[in-house]
């Protein structure tokens, strides 16, 4: 058998070999493009929920310390804040948690507009993950605990009799 037939005939096989592998190139492309690509578009999710809830928590405190020291007295400073923080909240899309307040007063705690005095309320939320069925909140809440913290000083021209 002369050689150029040999090769002929391996070139004939090769040629048959590729042609039964044809179209498998798109498969394998969008298989290992899907793969890749859903952990990138959750974890843009998630980061996204996470910074919305960060921004939100942060307007809320600051928001809720500044009316507080601008109230009239402690307990309409009390639902003041607690509507700033309620409305921060609620502006971020967020409005179904519920959030965690403190509120602490120095120099005098058990006092807290009084002049010069500085009122720090801190307010917390735990953001959910993107996605997440409740049925799976079983007994570890699938979320993100977020907290701010913010500190104004009552007004040297404060007086009660408003």
């Amino acid at each position: 058998m002369p050689q150029w037939r040999r090769w002929t005939e391996r070139l004939q096989r090769e040629a048959a070999r590729l042609r039964e592998e044809a179209g498998t190139a798109s498969l394998e492309f969008i298989t290992v493009g899907l793969i890749l690509l859903l952990p990138v578009v959750y974890l843009v999710l998630t980061m996204s929920s996470i910074q919305g809830g960060a921004f939100a928590v942060e307007g809320a405190a600051r928001q809720a310390v500044r009316v507080y020291v601008q109230s009239g007295s402690t307990a309409e400073a009390a639902a003041r804040a607690e509507r700033a923080i309620r409305f921060a909240l609620a502006d971020a899309g967020l409005d179904a948690l519920e959030p965690h307040v403190a509120v602490t007063c120095s120099p005098h705690p058990d006092a807290c507009l009084t002049r010069l005095g500085t009122v720090t309320i801190s307010v917390g939320v735990t953001v959910p993950m993107p996605l997440v069925p409740p049925v799976l909140q079983l007994e570890v809440p699938l979320g993100i605990p977020l907290q701010a913290t913010a500190t104004e000083r009552v007004s040297r021209f404060w007086s009660a009799d408003r």
